[in-house]
């Protein structure tokens, strides 16, 4: 089973969750997998630890156009379909964006002239580590000024092994790195907070699953006392909720000490119980 932790914004406590629930599930002896597809800020290697097995760059292919060669026939800006490529033909001005470039090769292909060859870009590296139960942790990292990290997350992903439960750290927000990552999922859990500013974006990645057509659950992490406008939109809409993780500053101070809370707290721990029960696990 594929598991993706995400949610409609920074901050609600995902990688927590993500952290938490992986090392649950090696605590009862499980087969289990994680991935920080959070690309651009992994941090889940602050408290999973392992042995690095393996390091990777990952890479996509940039045209680089022959001025002498090229005719200005304007064939290859005419076939892009991302407005990678700058052409002006009375100037006889071609140039290629490397940031608005997706590598789908149609430029190469409309050419007849041969004067698009093909270098590599370096968009970032994936590394592999073993925990001491010898599980697999993947960690994607994009190089700075990367704009889109989506080519990173799929190779971080082929670095799992198909084996027993996979935990896949996503993205926060609703754009392309986050939907990339939900693509892989058999169940989605979507971390929140109880705040209306939670809510809001909460209900962004609500309407993303759904349109993708994935099953999906709720935690709603820092819950308290007060108001909860996320406990009741979740009743009206019909969508399970899964745990609420409290309020607690022993929680905080067990993070930011880089502990794993579930292992410190028995009451924590029956709160991940549920949630393994509730996914059938």
């Amino acid at each position: 089973m594929r598991i993706v932790v995400g949610s409609g914004k920074g901050g609600t406590g995902k990688t927590f969750l993500s952290v938490n629930l992986f090392s649950f599930f090696e605590e009862q002896g499980m087969k289990v997998s994680f991935a920080d597809c959070d690309v651009e800020e992994p941090n889940a290697d602050l408290f999973l630890k392992g042995i690095e097995k393996n390091a990777e760059s990952v890479y996509q292919n940039l045209p680089v156009i022959d001025t002498e060669a090229c005719t200005f026939c304007g064939k290859c800006h005419e076939y892009c379909a991302f407005n990678a490529i700058m052409f002006i033909g009375d100037l006889k001005y071609i140039n290629v964006s490397s940031d608005l470039c997706h590598d789908c090769g149609a430029c190469l292909y409309s050419c007849k002239f041969d004067a698009i060859s093909e270098t590599k870009k370096e968009l970032g590296k994936v590394k592999v580590l073993q925990s001491d139960n010898g599980n697999i942790i993947v960690e994607g990292l994009t190089n700075i000024g990367v704009y889109s990290g989506v080519r990173v997350i799929k190779s971080a992903v082929k670095q799992l092994e198909n084996q027993g439960v996979e935990i896949l750290d996503a993205p926060p927000g609703t754009s392309c790195p986050f939907v990339t990552t939900t693509s892989y999922a058999d169940y989605v859990i979507l971390v929140t907070e109880p705040t209306w500013f939670g809510l809001n974006d909460l209900k962004l990645a609500v309407d993303v699953v759904k349109g993708m057509k994935k099953p999906f659950g709720v935690v709603i992490n820092r819950a308290g006392d007060g108001e909860d406008p996320v406990s009741e939109y979740l009743r009206e809409e019909g969508i399970d909720l899964l745990a609420k993780i409290p309020f607690d500053r022993r929680i905080a101070t067990w993070y930011s000490e880089g502990k794993i809370p579930v292992l410190e707290s028995s009451d924590l721990h029956r709160t991940f119980y549920s949630i393994q029960q509730k996914l059938g696990l």
